[in-house]
């Protein structure tokens, strides 16, 4: 193969979630601005990458098989040894470590990207030989203390951990400007970059009108324990005031990992997954992402702005992106005020239009594929 990029990731290249989404945007954008990829990924969560990703030109797939048993579990119990968190251990692969160092040490590599701090993790020993550009999808220690299903081990222990990435690491490309900030901090000596998600806005149709009926939309993978939280206080403390003011209003979840979330309540319609997302944001009145906790930008947030649709949003939602409340999105800090915002631009807001053609404007700017092509540029 020419010259080329090696591209490490410890699961199969799909579409769907955030982190899915990362890696398919910043994987087209490597094929367009450089000679090729190549894409080596342990078979996990999915027997082949998404055809979507087959297809682009430039991109070269090669699977490696883990082990299981004996060599799976030495090589976590070794990992954990040097303090390696359980939730990245759990991603070393043996047959990926090997595989990696051979193919890095073939003529023609430009640069060996490992994706996600699991990746990162497998390959520090091959980053102490050669350089190795780490892919992060969030700040991991900047939020994961908040979760309850954390397996990250204490803050002190992901932190040191996350700073031996940083520091090991040839370069580190963070998502958000918050992102970037907290990485200086915590490894002052990191070389970073600015390498933001992006949705493919040119494939997006701007929504053509509004609905009739107010409609709030929700479109989140439901199993990431922020969304679920999120849920809970749209359900709980946001939709009973918009009700209380506006009792025709229906809010449609959309998106994996929903049971039942509110029985009895006929104006709160669970769709699941939906293949379909255009007719959904099209439907829509407005979108939400009421984000309590987390890190990195919501792909979802970015998705909505850019389909033209006003968005409300909490200012952690907002946080890692360059959008301003009252210009680009309406802000809920809390219950009342997410309610207020609801009814807003589910009203007669005459600045809806306006709102939602300047959060589209923002993400063909700053978050479009052209911005991560000049991100990832060698």
């Amino acid at each position: 193969m020419a010259d080329h990029d090696l591209f490490v990731a410890v699961q199969t290249p799909v579409l769907g979630s955030g982190q899915a989404q990362r890696v398919a945007t910043l994987l087209r954008a490597l094929a367009a601005t450089g000679p090729g990829v190549h894409v080596l990924y342990v078979r996990f969560g999915a027997d082949e990458p998404a055809p979507a990703l087959q297809a682009v030109d430039g991109l070269n797939f090669e699977a490696v098989e883990p082990s299981r048993g004996a060599r799976r579990a030495l090589a976590y119990t070794s990992a954990r040894a040097r303090r390696i968190p359980a939730g990245w251990a759990r991603a070393i692969s043996p047959e990926l470590v090997s595989a990696a160092s051979r193919r890095a040490a073939e003529p023609g590599v430009r640069r060996v990207i490992a994706d996600g701090p699991g990746a990162a993790a497998a390959l520090l020993g091959l980053a102490r030989r050669r350089p190795v550009i780490y892919n992060a999808h969030n700040l991991e220690s900047a939020y994961r203390h908040e979760l309850a299903s954390d397996d990250l081990g204490s803050p002190a222990l992901l932190r040191a951990a996350e700073r031996r990435l940083l520091a090991t690491s040839s370069e580190s490309w963070m998502v958000s400007e918050a992102d970037l900030a907290g990485a200086r901090e915590l490894c002052p000596e990191a070389v970073l970059r600015l390498v933001p998600n992006v949705v493919d806005i040119d494939a997006i149709t701007v929504v053509a009108a509004r609905p009739a009926a107010p409609r709030v939309l929700m479109v989140a993978d439901y199993t990431y324990e922020p969304n679920a939280n999120g849920l809970r206080f749209l359900l709980d403390e946001v939709m009973p005031r918009v009700w209380a003011t506006r009792p025709e209003t229906v809010l449609r979840l959309v998106g994996r990992g929903l049971d039942d979330p509110a029985p009895g309540e006929a104006r709160v319609q669970a769709a699941g997954f939906v293949e379909d997302l255009d007719a959904e944001y099209a439907a829509a009145s407005c979108a939400v992402v009421p984000l309590l906790e987390g890190g990195g930008t919501p792909f979802k947030f970015l998705e909505a702005l850019a389909h033209g649709l006003p968005v409300v949003a909490t200012p952690r939602a907002a946080a890692g992106l360059a959008v301003r409340a009252g210009e680009h999105y309406r802000e809920g800090a809390d219950g009342a005020a997410f309610a207020d915002a609801i009814l807003t631009l589910t009203g007669a807001d005459a600045d809806a239009a306006a709102l939602a053609a300047r959060g589209r404007a923002v993400v063909a700017e700053r978050y479009s594929l052209a911005a991560l092509k000049r991100a990832v540029a060698a």
